[in-house]
C-alpha cells in the first residue's frame, strides 16, 4: 500500500515537482537512483511498520474507526520525529508539509485496512 500511496502522492498530479524542488534534486539525479534498492527497501520497511501496527490492532473489538485512530496516533510519533530532524536540517515548511502529509495519509490508510481486516 505504501508504494501505491507514494505513487499517487509523488506523481506529477500532486507533489512530484514541488518535492523535487524542495530537495534540490534534478531529473538527472533522480534517474541515477537504484530502483531495486529504493523500492525493495521501501516495501520491506513499510511491511515492518504495518506488521508492527497490526500488533496494536489485534484485539477482537478492533474496528476500522479504531484502526484509523491508531494509525493517526502512530503518525504523530513519526511526524514529530521527522519535523525535529527537518528543523535541524533547516528544511522548508513546504518540504516538511509534503512529507508529513504522506506519513499521515499512509498510517491512516494502513490503520483503516488493518481495522477492517480484523
Amino acid at each position: 500500500m505504501s508504494l501505491v500511496i507514494g505513487a499517487v502522492w509523488w506523481s506529477p498530479l500532486l507533489f512530484a515537482k514541488a518535492w523535487q524542488r524542495e530537495n534540490g534534486l534534478t531529473d538527472e539525479q533522480l534517474a541515477t537512483s537504484n530502483p531495486a534498492k529504493t523500492f525493495g527497501l521501501s516495501f520491506l520497511l513499510a511491511w515492518i511498520m504495518s506488521y508492527n501496527l497490526a500488533f496494536f490492532l489485534g484485539a477482537p473489538g478492533t474496528t476500522w474507526q479504531w484502526g484509523v485512530a491508531a494509525g493517526l496516533l502512530a503518525a504523530v510519533w513519526v511526524v514529530g520525529m521527522f519535523i525535529i530532524i527537518g528543523l535541524f536540517e533547516q528544511r522548508s515548511l513546504k518540504y516538511l508539509s509534503i512529507n508529513c502529509g504522506y506519513i499521515v495519509v499512509y498510517f491512516a490508510v494502513i490503520g483503516f485496512i488493518l481495522g477492517i481486516w480484523r
